[in-house]
């Protein structure tokens, strides 16, 4: 069966399945789906934890053996098996097959492993789970999802966000979902249950040298070159890893590239900005103003130079 990860707790409510597939290129959330499922087992009596990595020489006739070694006396377990590449190969597969096809008694099998390729994702080990139990896809969450996302985290932590404060950190965390949930859990601490404020926010991530790079991307915005110079310095001077402030920027870049190019196309503006946060419309709109699209283009194609 393929549920979504939302619906997962729904689906666990209902009952254990005796084997488990959970793959997924967000670390942060196939992790939280694997959590899920090990709170499960645990309150329904599957109190050990046997966890198996797959590496070079992995020993696929062991785990089969491991599986079917409990006694009829045994404690019930949850048997976990990590696979980093998601390809078992034709031992693995056939091994994965036969523990789903047979399920071994007292035990709930939970494989874990990265993005499964399209093609992957019909392979018959992969089929023999979904036929006798759960397979959970996760899929990285994009810009237009990811505010969603932050409400309902802060409403799991009693928070609620003033009008902005999502944007803003949304704005702030696009691409890296795990320091987002970081930022979320150090505000339910340190801040307690209520609403949290723009300006609120904007102490909270200024404490954190990483989030001064976004400062610097507001600056290039603005076109002022003698303060992007001073930001630049401290920058450097505080340590922060170039790799980092140039992420930012050609993440910057890219997002407007993409915009001066429906303009040019004749995209009305207002309906090209309306996927910007609505404090920064005025700086990206001059921004695209000042340079012609081919300009961004060159701009992206340098970040590329650098990077490489």
């Amino acid at each position: 069966m393929r549920v979504d990860p939302e619906r997962l707790a729904e689906r666990l409510a209902q009952g254990l399945a005796p084997v488990y597939l959970v793959t997924g290129d967000e670390p942060l959330l196939v992790e939280e789906a694997g959590d899920a499922i090990r709170r499960a087992a645990r309150s329904t009596g599957y109190l050990e934890r046997r966890v198996l990595s797959v590496e070079a020489g992995f020993d696929w006739g062991g785990l089969y053996s491991e599986s079917r070694s409990l006694s009829l006396f045994a404690e019930r377990r949850l048997l976990e098996l990590r696979l980093p590449t998601a390809k078992p190969g034709d031992k693995g597969a056939a091994a994965l097959i036969e523990l789903a096809e047979t399920p071994p008694p007292d035990t709930v099998l939970l494989v874990v492993c990265g993005k499964l390729e399209k093609a992957a994702r019909e392979a018959a080990w992969v089929r023999a789970i979904d036929a006798a139990g759960v397979v959970v896809t996760i899929w990285p969450l994009d810009a237009a999802r990811l505010p969603a996302w932050i409400a309902a985290r802060l409403k799991a932590r009693k928070l609620r966000a003033a009008p902005g404060a999502v944007e803003l950190l949304a704005h702030h965390m696009e691409g890296n979902l795990l320091a987002c949930a970081q930022e979320i859990d150090k505000l339910a601490m340190t801040h307690g249950e209520g609403e949290v404020g723009v300006a609120e926010l904007e102490e909270a991530l200024s404490d954190n040298a990483r989030f001064t790079v976004f400062g610097l991307v507001d600056t290039c915005l603005k076109g002022d070159a003698p303060v992007v110079a001073r930001q630049l310095a401290s920058l450097r001077a505080e340590g922060v890893e170039p790799v980092l402030v140039l992420w930012a920027l050609a993440r910057e870049l890219r997002a407007l590239a993409q915009f001066a190019g429906q303009l040019a196309r004749g995209g009305n503006e207002s309906a090209v900005l309306s996927r910007v946060w609505a404090q920064r419309r005025g700086p990206v709109r001059d921004a695209l103003r000042r340079l012609k699209p081919a300009s961004w283009l060159a701009l992206v194609a340098r970040a590329a130079r650098i990077d490489r």
